[in-house]
């Protein structure tokens, strides 16, 4: 990470979502995805040697960790849910950092990305961010194991889409990956993106699940080509989520999506991220891998919820030099 700020937006007419050309897909093409393969020890090195190569302090750290805030896609995902929950949710996604605290840094109007909910939640979060630009993100396809009957799985996206959801989260059915069947991948994933319509749609590739570093990076390249706007690492209910090695090597993917298409592809890490200097390292490696427009909200995403707040008390020590106590920043 350069020693230079981000654009951190200043005002709330800089915060309107960003919207880039959306993927169109292209044809399945076999070659490419035989192709693929991934130098796991190589990937891991690369990985593991960024915490010590990148490092940003004092105003420089706080300017990234405010972009990280407007990158957050805030989540809800438990099976207590209420209306209660999520419209507190949507008022924290409304104002994500205290008042006083983005007052004293000069900046106003923050928001995060999105508010990721189940289907059930979307019209309360709709209504509860009425008069903003933050977008509610559905969960769907029969969320986190994506195992419910294939019809039902689609309606459940045209159904999220009504209800107002602008971006769906679609989890895919591993089966095809762990048994290299890539038509099967391929064509489920085409008919999931035509059913969100003008929705976004993020593919989540349950990382974990999939065994190798080369099957991530082909189930990356299968996704794309079908049309995935995003492709993110996990649902964040399997037992290893988003990792520096995955998003690599996904990220690596995106890139040689754009040179042979011309087309970006977003990306996002869910699950485990909830330190604000995890923030950091892989707002360094979006940037050191493909550069400035993957540092903004239509490109780049954390899925979390926890790292909001320590976030929040990492930009109060950098102001006052002490630790707020985490009950100050409450989620929800």
């Amino acid at each position: 990470m350069t020693a230079l700020t981000p654009d951190v937006p200043t005002t709330t007419t800089q915060l309107v979502h960003l919207a880039h050309e959306r993927n169109p897909g292209m044809a399945l093409d076999l070659d490419w995805v035989a192709s693929v393969q991934a130098n796991t020890s190589a990937i891991e090195r690369r990985a593991a040697s960024l915490g010590g190569r990148r490092s940003v302090k004092k105003d420089y750290q706080a300017a990234w960790l405010l972009k990280a805030v407007s990158l957050i896609d805030l989540t809800t995902l438990s099976g207590d849910d209420t209306p209660g929950r999520v419209q507190r949710l949507c008022a924290k996604a409304r104002q994500p950092v205290r008042a006083q605290t983005l007052h004293a840094l000069g900046l106003d109007g923050l928001t995060v990305g999105a508010v990721c909910v189940y289907h059930d939640m979307v019209e309360t979060a709709v209504r509860a961010l009425e008069g903003t630009t933050i977008p509610v993100a559905a969960v769907s396809t029969g969320f986190p194991a994506g195992l419910s009957p294939w019809h039902l799985r689609v309606q459940e996206i045209r159904e999220s889409v009504a209800a107002g959801a602008r971006e769906i989260d679609i989890v895919i059915s591993r089966r095809h990956v762990l048994t290299q069947n890539w038509q099967a991948l391929y064509d489920e994933m085409r008919e999931m993106r035509d059913a969100c319509g003008e929705a976004h749609v993020k593919a989540i590739l349950a990382t974990g699940e999939l065994g190798t570093l080369r099957n991530v990076a082909r189930a990356s390249l299968i996704c794309m080509m079908a049309g995935a706007d995003f492709i993110k690492t996990s649902t964040g209910k399997e037992g290893v989520n988003a990792t520096l090695p995955v998003s690599l090597t996904m990220i690596r993917c995106i890139r040689d999506y754009q040179d042979r298409t011309g087309i970006k592809v977003g990306y996002k890490p869910a699950g485990g991220i909830a330190k604000a200097k995890d923030a950091l390292l892989y707002l360094a490696l979006m940037k050191d891998e493909l550069g400035h427009p993957w540092l903004q909200p239509d490109l780049f995403r954390f899925g979390a919820s926890s790292l909001l707040g320590d976030i929040e008390r990492q930009l109060e020590h950098h102001l006052t030099g002490h630790y707020s106590a985490a009950n100050r920043h409450a989620m929800g």
